[in-house]
């Protein structure tokens, strides 16, 4: 018999449809009838006839006609909300708001499978993961370890052996032991009273990856964890069943406590969940549309689920994964600017660079020898200015290798530092299932990721300030010998003025932001957690951070592609024209003053979707293997950059 699922005011009630021709309004009174039942005044309801109200999927929040036929408007096991016209009784529904999501308005489910077994998942895959374009399974010898280390635990629970966290309480109770009796009180317990985080959910995709990352952290082997218990959240995950996730509530260590309670707890059947079937939901209603059952926790499994880096380094994935996407394109459009304003590629010149061999300084070089003015890619705008007094650019043009050098190079090295944290097993104990024994240890605590953030953080940053002081330049026309604000008719238009506030305003905020969170710690849990590595904030303004750069930077490419106007008929080198062009099918020439912030967005979409670095990727590719210049000597860090020399081909230095 099909069953719907029905949310009014703080409640959810359960109404059985034996005839799905029976109309909306039907439904919603049969609601209504359930709701009132179990209240001494009927909930402050009068008649259920006489009561006006409206009803709204969850998914979506789309209004349904009180006339429609249940069968044709809902499907078995939907979710939908009442709410009574006039009502002040506050509800705790959390809506699922559009645009909030990309898999919330149109969640396809995948086909492709990734086999997790704890030692190769990348940050990239778990981004992918985070989007939803993979479901889980796991390894044969995932699974084998997993039973293996399973089997070692029960046998300390049968023989009564005392052991921290599975024999007694936790923190500064670890002295206490637990009767065998209250071992799964133990650890449900555990998961309650550790779910204390507070602030917004976090998104579907982010909570996805930090599910898909405690599953492969406990498909290591090394944790105890039953493979019931696994397959159950591997289930979860491929259903995209999803608990509420607070974002605030970690201070790194031990581990992401109270988020990944939460995690835990909605696969308890308990708080809310989110699915792209039912939005926001209890989530008992939620796993049950999807022919799940909650997890009944064994000894040991709720401090399995709970202890670890999780959130900060899931956090850390999609922030080290998006700085490297602007990154390369902060190359592209620093290029475009310098075009713009008609600088030289002297300070390109590959001599010189091979002289400070960084290899983040080497390789945005070659990016922008292989973007600009040459005898492959003529400019004629570079070629209007050749033989101009102009001896040497600002330092915003100049040093670009310099200064996206070294937030290329920091880039790659916190990744390896992610990329070594997602394959960790970083619960306490650590169960060695070979050896026989539990070990109690630190491998929890978050300073690893939360430093390597803060780092991440100080070096996005800078491609953001430096983009500042261009867009600077492109509005100035005492710097730029362009219209003032780059729009004709100044003063009745306004043109780029307050974008470039907008961007000052970013890079201010950043500014504090960048102050790193682990060089922070207070003491916890009775100064048995006295050192912590407040890692859940350095990945969350890491984050943040990383969003105000791809912002400030597009606005840089809205401004560079409005500056190519004024430069008409002269065209720049064929891989900057495919940039303008790609930004052209978004956003129009600035001819007056017109509403700005869907122009920015738009073109902040083309930078998240990584679209500027797909067109101007093959340009730079081809540079790499044909056109380079002269011999010359090769530091070892930098020679894979560029190919051996071709007496054949070379570029222009001017």
């Amino acid at each position: 018999m099909p069953r719907f699922t029905v949310h009014i005011r703080d409640e959810w009630v359960a109404v059985a449809c034996r005839d799905t021709s029976n109309t909306i309004r039907w439904l919603g009174q049969e609601a209504l009838k359930r709701y009132m039942k179990n209240k001494p005044d009927n909930g402050g309801i009068g008649s259920v006839r006489e009561t006006r109200f409206i009803v709204r999927r969850c998914q979506g929040l789309g209004l349904l006609d009180a006339d429609d036929t249940i069968d044709d408007v809902l499907e078995d096991n939907d979710f939908v909300e009442l709410a009574i016209e006039g009502d002040t009784m506050s509800s705790d529904f959390i809506p699922c708001e559009p645009g909030v999501s990309n898999i919330t308005a149109a969640y396809k489910e995948p086909d492709a499978y990734i086999s997790l077994d704890g030692d190769s998942l990348t940050s990239t895959d778990l981004v992918n993961l985070g989007r939803g374009l993979y479901k889980i399974k796991l390894t044969p010898e995932a699974e084998r370890k997993v039973v293996q280390s399973r089997e070692l635990l029960d046998t300390i629970v049968k023989e009564n052996k005392v052991v921290y966290g599975i024999t007694t309480g936790f923190g500064n109770f670890a002295r206490t032991v637990i009767p065998v009796s209250k071992l799964k009180e133990l650890q449900e317990n555990l998961v309650r009273s550790h779910s204390a985080g507070l602030g917004n959910p976090l998104s579907p995709e982010r909570t996805r990856m930090l599910l898909a990352l405690r599953i492969n952290v406990l498909a290591k082997g090394y944790s105890g964890i039953s493979l019931e218990t696994l397959e159950a959240m591997i289930q979860a995950f491929n259903a995209s069943c999803l608990s509420f996730v607070p974002e605030k509530g970690t201070v790194g260590a031990s581990g992401d406590l109270a988020p990944l309670s939460h995690l835990a707890l909605g696969l308890m059947g308990e708080g809310k969940m989110w699915s792209p079937k039912s939005g926001w939901a209890d989530a008992k209603y939620v796993l049950e549309a999807h022919g799940l059952k909650p997890i009944s926790l064994k000894p040991k499994e709720g401090i399995a689920l709970i202890n670890g880096t999780q959130m900060i380094t899931s956090l850390g994935a999609e922030a080290v994964e998006r700085a490297q996407a602007i990154a390369q394109q902060a190359d592209i459009i620093a290029a475009l600017t310098l075009e713009v304003l008609k600088g030289t590629t002297k300070a390109f010149d590959s001599d010189i660079h091979s002289l400070r061999p960084h290899p983040g300084q080497t390789e945005v070089a070659l990016r922008f020898r292989s973007l600009l003015d040459s005898d492959h890619h003529p400019s004629e705008i570079a070629e209007s200015h050749r033989f101009c007094e102009r001896v040497q650019d600002a330092y915003t043009m100049r040093c670009c290798p310099q200064v996206h050098g070294i937030a290329n190079d920091t880039i790659k090295f916190v990744q390896n530092i992610i990329n070594t944290e997602i394959n960790s097993a970083t619960d306490n104990p650590m169960v060695f299932a070979e050896r026989g024994e539990t070990i109690s240890g630190g491998n929890f605590h978050g300073e690893y990721p939360a430093k390597a953030l803060d780092f991440l953080a100080i070096a996005v940053h800078e491609l953001a300030s430096i983009s500042e002081r261009r867009i600077e330049r492109l509005c100035n026309p005492s710097l730029s010998e362009l219209p003032a604000f780059l729009v004709n008719e100044g003063g009745l238009n306004s043109g780029f003025m307050i974008a470039h506030c907008t961007a000052a305003s970013l890079v201010s905020e950043n500014k504090v932001l960048c102050h790193p969170s682990s060089v922070d710690s207070l003491s916890t849990s009775a100064a048995t957690e006295d050192h912590v590595s407040m890692g859940g904030w350095a990945a969350r303004k890491a984050l943040r951070i990383v969003e105000h750069v791809e912002q400030v930077l597009a606005i840089e490419l809205l401004a560079a592609c409005q500056g190519i106007e004024f430069l008409r008929p002269l065209r720049t080198t064929t891989p900057l024209e495919k940039v303008y062009d790609l930004v052209r099918t978004v956003v129009k020439p600035w001819i007056k003053d017109r509403f700005m912030s869907p122009d920015i967005e738009a073109v902040h979409r083309l930078l998240l979707d990584q679209k500027v670095w797909n067109v101007a990727k093959p340009y730079i590719e081809k540079y790499q293997t044909e056109y380079i210049p002269e011999s010359r000597p090769v530091s070892p860090t930098a020679f894979s950059l560029d190919p051996p020399a071709s007496p054949r081909k070379r570029v222009r230095h001017e």
